[in-house]
């Protein structure tokens, strides 16, 4: 076992009432403690289907300029696929322990993919509450089937039909936002990697926490990806930092969730920004969320675009050296 699951950990008499010290987050990063409680702006929704594309793409511009996340509505997904999807994660999550461990990331594997607990390095030494499972669902020269379950039994047809889903939403995302950036409609997608784009499929498993006020699901961090379009269940814990405060996000039903990554804000040399977020816990309920996130192929190098690059304020760098670097808290 890579670590012991914390969906394990929540059944112990153990944590009744309290928490290992290993997830007890330091004093500035408990969400009792730092989540800002008084009106805050909501974050920005886009409708796709407002007729006025000018202002479609105004308004994403502005979103991710400003905010770097936004919550995309009548984007096209049927909300019966969105409502299988997050019920086959739920059956995965519900299985016996030993049956999503054949399912676990090798130890020392160099891939993210897999059934696991923890993906970077934590300078503290902290954990999270939260346990995953990881794998690409696109291209599908690119899927490892290894990591894909086969119980619940439609798991692989509910992925399949949500990844051809997703490649609409994300085609559109693209052209929108090099739109807004006054480029042509293919610049960012191409910039990005192109048809070879990796989607990668992660469960975010947040179970129960006795002391929701001492952890946190996933610490503050931006996602390495170009982009992360996420569908959440209905429990809240999606924090944003704006304006120098974590703010908590509105749950809209049927909603995608769309982050502005590091690639764009990258691509973009700055225009766009990727959003710094976090996740708190619940502790009745258990949180779930699926993103997808939009990552270059390992070999691609990212840069500034070189109609935005006057100057370039960011290095042209191989996918995988930047994740490398990401991932072990090591210098870009």
């Amino acid at each position: 076992m890579e670590v012991e699951r914390v969906q394990a950990i929540v059944s112990s008499p153990l944590t009744q009432d309290n928490i290992p010290i290993e997830f007890i987050r330091p004093e500035d990063e408990r969400p009792a403690t730092t989540t800002f409680r008084g009106p805050t702006p909501d974050i920005p929704v886009i409708d796709f289907s407002d007729p006025d594309q000018e202002n479609v793409i105004r308004s994403m511009a502005h979103a991710s300029a400003h905010w770097g996340i936004f919550q995309v509505v009548n984007h096209g997904v049927p909300s019966d696929l969105i409502q299988r999807l997050q019920l086959v994660g739920w059956e995965f999550f519900d299985l016996p322990q030993e049956e999503k461990e054949v399912y676990a990331k090798p130890p020392g594997a160099a891939s993210i993919e897999g059934y696991g607990s923890k993906l970077g390095r934590d300078v503290n030494g902290k954990k999270n509450w939260a346990d995953h499972l990881f794998h690409r669902i696109w291209p599908t020269t690119r899927i490892n089937y290894q990591f894909w379950p086969k119980n619940p039994p439609s798991y692989r047809e509910v992925n399949e039909e949500y990844a051809q889903e997703m490649r609409k939403v994300v085609d559109k995302l693209f052209v929108l936002l090099s739109m807004g950036l006054g480029l042509e409609a293919d610049a960012l997608k191409q910039g990005a990697g192109g048809e070879e784009i990796e989607y990668l499929m992660k469960i975010n498993y947040y179970p129960p926490c006795p002391r929701p006020d001492l952890t946190l699901g996933v610490p503050a961090h931006t996602d390495l990806s170009a982009l992360t379009v996420l569908v959440p269940n209905q429990v809240p814990g999606l924090q944003v930092f704006k304006d120098g405060l974590w703010i908590d996000a509105k749950y809209i039903p049927g909603a995608l969730v769309v982050h502005i990554g590091d690639q764009i804000e990258i691509l973009s040399n700055g225009k766009y920004k990727a959003v710094l977020h976090r996740t708190t816990v619940d502790k009745e309920r258990t949180r779930m969320s699926w993103p997808v996130f939009l990552e270059p192929p390992a070999e691609f190098v990212v840069g500034p675009l070189p109609q935005l690059a006057d100057p370039p304020k960011y290095k042209h760098k191989k996918f995988k050296d930047y994740s490398y670097c990401k991932l072990n808290k090591l210098p870009q």
